[in-house]
């Protein structure tokens, strides 16, 4: 098989907060913009990566989500335990200290973990989990 990443998903609460983050904090570029008001779903991806996307969607949208489903996921997203992705950078000191300009939520700040990795954590605008490890 020749498989790729093609997208992930994350949920969002609130189009223009989410966009402000990636696009204008993260710095990531709009791949698409479809909907309105909060049912908007947004395709935004790292420069010089046009194959990679993270799709920023309104949260348990599906018909065959049921209303108990649909409560348990907007408290899993307030708690910040419902979405999360790990990005990369060569810079993990100067990317924390531009998030943390910006005035993200801080997670975690830059850490040495006992199994090899070195990372720090951010909320985003929805409560999305975004972990930053360290390449090395």
């Amino acid at each position: 098989m020749d498989l790729t990443i093609h997208a992930s998903y994350l949920p969002h609460d609130d189009p223009d907060a989410a966009l402000a983050f990636y696009r204008d904090i993260l710095g990531f570029e709009v791949r698409s913009d479809v909907g309105n008001g909060k049912m908007r779903w947004i395709a935004v991806g790292p420069a010089g990566q046009p194959g990679t996307s993270i799709l920023l969607s309104p949260p348990a949208v599906g018909p065959g989500v049921t209303d108990d489903e649909r409560r348990t996921i907007v408290e899993m997203m307030a708690k910040g335990t419902y979405g999360w992705i790990m990005l990369a950078t060569k810079d993990l000191e100067g990317t924390f200290e531009k998030l943390q300009a910006s005035g993200a939520e801080v997670v975690q700040e830059p850490t040495e973990h006992s199994y090899g990795v070195r990372d720090c954590a951010f909320r985003d605008p929805a409560g999305n989990q975004i972990r930053i490890q360290e390449l090395r």
